[in-house]
C-alpha cells in the first residue's frame, strides 16, 4: 500500500464518505444478466455516459444508439433501458449495453407476438443465403425471400432500410433464431380488403367487365372489382383451348359467370363456358354412332388426332383408327392439322365428354378385298427374317403376311431361309386369313409330292414297292417315286417279321422291298410304311389259301410257301 493510500484511508473524512457511499449501496438492488433503468449524465462524440446507480458511470459506444434514430431524441437526464453484464469488471468498471438490452426486450415481446400473431415494424438491413436480415425491435431476425411479398420481386431496394410491418412465423429459442413474413401482412389486408369486397358478389352472378390481368398455359386470372379471380383453362370453352393467350390480351374485357367461391381460403373461381349452352347436353339428337360426318383436324399426338365436329365438340380418332395396314402407324403421316376430313362415329360418352372415331372406317377395307385372293397366286416384298419365318407385304395392297419356313418347300427344310433376303420380290399363294393375319406359302405354287398316292389311288392297307435309297442303323430310307421326290423312313422294328431279318446291313442301297401303307395322312403330311406287315398280309393270304389242305396232310408252313412260291413260279415260265 503507498503512503499516499494510507494517508486517505487515516483521515477521517475519508472513512466518512466510505460509509455513506456504503450504506447508500445497500438499498441499490443490482442483478447481472438483467435489464435496469439508467440516466444520461453526458453525451460525448464517442460514447453515451449514464449513471446506473452504481459505485461508477457506465459508458455506452455511441454505435449502439443509432438504430431507430435513437440518437437523435437522447438528452442528459433520458431514462434508457440497459442490459447489466457485470456490476463490476477486472479494471473495477461497470459493463452495460443498450443493444443487448433492446435485443432482450425485443426478444420477450416477440415471444408474446408471437403467440398473438401481433404485427411488428423492422427494418431490412442486408441479404443472406435464401433471404434476407431483418432488424425487427432491435433484434435480427431471418426473412426468407418467399416472405418478402405476395409476388416475386426482382428488386428490392426501395424496401432497404425502410420500416416495414412483419409477423412473426417461427421462432426458436434454443438457437435464439426468428423467423418474420411482410408477406403474411400483405395478405392479411389484402383478405381483409377481399372478405369485404366479396360481400357485394355471390356464386351464379354475372360479370360483365371482368378484367384480364395475366395469362398462363392454364388459365386467366381476372380483375373483379379489385378481386383476382381465376378463369381456368377449362372453363374457356366447351371445347378444346390450346392456349388461352391465344384467345385474350391482357387488359381485354371479359363477361364471365361466377362459378365458385371458397369462403377459406377467398378464392374467386370464373367461367365463360358457363354462360353458353354445353353443346354435349343433346349431342344424342345431333350426332349418332354409326354414321359418317365431316370436320376438321385440330390437333395431332403421338397417340391420334383430335377433330373438331362443331363449336365446342372434338373427338379423337386413335392410331389404331387411321389405317387399316398399320395399327401403330404415326399420326402426322396421315393427316396434317387444319385438314378437313370424312370420319366415322364409333362412340360417344356423354358424361365424360368423349368421343371415339375411325378414319379409316370411310376408307376401302383392304382386309374385304383380300378376301377373294386365298388360294391364288399373289407377289410378295420381304421386310423381314426371323429365325423360322419370312414377314412380308403384299405388293398390291401392303398387307403383311407371314411365309413359314415349313411352306418354302416340300421339304421343310429351315436352311431355305437363307435363300432370301430383305426387300426380295416372291410369288406365293395365300392360303389362310384368320384374324387379319395372312400366312403364304411357296411351295403351294409347285405340285405336292404326296399327290402320287392320289394319282395312283394308294390308300392305307395297300402294298407297294420301294426302292432301297439310303441304309442307316435304325432303318432305311426309301424311295416310292420314279423321280425320288418322295423319300420315307421304315424304322427297323419294321423291316422284317423275324428280328434276325430286320438287320439293316443286309440290305443294299437300290434293293427293292415290298411295304405296306400302314399311316396315311395327306393334310398332316404324315406317311408310314412297314415291310412287316406287309409279310404278315401275305402269310395270312397263303394260310386263308392253303391252310385247310396243310392241316389235314400235316404240312409244314414252310412247306406251304414253298409250294405256294413254286406254283408261282412254274406258273410264270409256262406263260
Amino acid at each position: 500500500m503507498s503512503t499516499e493510500q494510507e494517508l486517505k484511508k487515516a483521515n477521517p473524512l475519508y472513512k466518512e464518505f466510505q460509509n455513506l457511499l456504503d450504506e447508500d449501496f445497500k438499498d441499490r438492488k443490482l442483478k447481472e444478466n438483467e435489464i435496469i433503468k439508467a440516466t444520461v449524465t453526458e453525451i460525448t462524440k464517442n460514447f453515451i455516459v449514464v449513471d446506473c446507480k452504481a459505485k461508477m458511470e457506465g459508458m455506452i459506444p455511441v454505435e449502439e444508439f443509432k438504430n431507430d434514430n435513437e440518437l437523435t431524441k437522447l438528452k442528459i437526464g433520458s431514462s434508457i433501458d440497459v442490459y447489466l453484464e457485470r456490476i463490476e469488471s477486472f479494471k473495477g468498471e461497470i459493463v452495460i449495453s443498450r443493444d443487448k438490452a433492446r435485443k432482450m426486450k425485443a426478444w420477450k415481446k416477440m415471444e408474446k407476438v408471437f403467440e398473438t400473431q401481433e404485427e411488428l415494424t423492422g427494418y431490412i438491413t442486408g441479404k443472406v443465403k435464401g433471404g434476407f436480415i431483418a432488424n425487427v425491435e432491435g433484434l435480427p431476425c431471418f426473412m426468407p425471400s418467399s416472405q418478402i411479398d405476395v409476388r416475386p420481386l426482382k428488386k428490392i431496394d426501395h424496401l432497404m432500410n425502410t420500416p416495414i410491418k412483419v409477423i412473426a412465423t417461427r421462432i426458436d429459442k434454443n438457437r435464439g433464431n426468428v423467423c418474420v413474413s411482410r408477406r403474411a401482412v400483405l395478405e392479411k389486408s389484402k383478405n381483409a380488403e377481399i372478405t369485404e369486397a366479396l360481400k357485394n358478389i355471390k356464386e351464379g352472378d354475372i360479370i360483365e367487365d371482368a378484367v384480364v390481368k395475366t395469362t398462363t398455359d392454364w388459365g386467366i386470372f381476372l380483375d373483379i372489382n379489385g378481386i383476382d379471380a381465376l378463369l381456368h383453362v377449362s372453363d374457356l370453352s366447351h371445347g378444346r383451348v390450346k392456349k388461352p393467350s391465344d384467345l385474350v390480351t391482357i387488359g381485354q374485357k371479359l363477361k364471365v359467370k361466377i362459378a365458385k367461391i371458397d369462403p377459406k381460403t377467398n378464392r374467386v373461381s370464373a367461367s365463360v363456358k358457363a354462360l353458353t349452352e354445353d353443346p354435349y347436353s343433346n349431342i344424342e339428337k345431333k350426332y349418332k354412332v354409326g354414321n359418317i360426318y365431316e370436320g376438321t383436324v385440330t390437333k395431332i399426338m403421338d397417340y391420334g388426332c383430335f377433330v373438331r365436329i362443331e363449336e365446342g365438340i372434338e373427338g379423337l380418332i386413335h392410331n389404331s383408327e387411321l389405317d387399316w395396314t398399320n395399327r401403330n402407324i404415326k399420326p402426322s403421316k396421315v393427316l396434317s392439322t387444319s385438314q378437313k376430313i370424312k370420319f366415322k362415329i364409333v362412340n360417344i360418352e356423354k358424361e365424360t365428354k368423349r368421343i371415339s372415331l375411325s378414319y379409316k372406317a370411310t376408307l376401302e377395307n383392304p382386309w374385304n378385298k383380300i378376301q377373294e385372293k386365298v388360294g391364288k397366286e399373289v407377289k410378295i416384298k420381304i421386310n423381314n427374317i426371323t429365325d423360322k419365318a419370312i414377314f412380308a407385304e403384299l405388293v398390291e395392297s401392303g398387307l403383311s403376311g407371314m411365309l413359314h419356313y415349313k411352306e418354302i418347300s416340300y421339304d421343310e427344310n429351315i436352311e431355305d431361309l437363307k435363300k432370301f433376303k430383305k426387300n426380295d420380290l416372291i410369288n406365293v399363294k395365300i392360303i389362310e386369313i384368320k384374324d387379319n393375319k395372312i400366312r403364304f406359302s411357296k411351295r403351294a405354287l409347285d405340285k405336292d409330292p404326296l399327290d402320287w398316292f392320289k394319282d395312283n389311288k394308294k390308300k392305307v392297307g395297300d402294298i407297294i414297292t420301294t426302292r432301297i435309297h439310303e441304309v442307316l442303323k435304325t432303318g432305311v430310307k426309301v424311295t416310292i417315286d420314279k423321280d425320288k421326290k418322295l423319300i420315307f423312313t421304315i424304322r427297323k422294328a419294321d423291316m422284317a417279321k423275324d428280328s434276325a431279318d430286320a438287320r439293316p446291313e443286309v440290305f443294299s442301297s437300290g434293293n427293292a422291298l415290298d411295304a405296306k401303307i400302314t399311316e396315311l395322312d395327306l393334310k398332316s403330311r404324315k406317311v408310314k410304311l412297314s415291310v412287316k406287315a406287309a409279310q404278315i398280309d401275305e402269310e395270312k393270304s397263303l394260310i386263308a389259301k392253303f391252310g385247310e389242305g396243310a392241316t389235314k396232310s400235316g404240312a409244314t408252313l414252310k412247306g406251304i410257301f414253298e409250294k405256294a412260291l413254286g406254283n408261282k413260279k412254274k406258273k410264270k415260265e409256262d406263260k
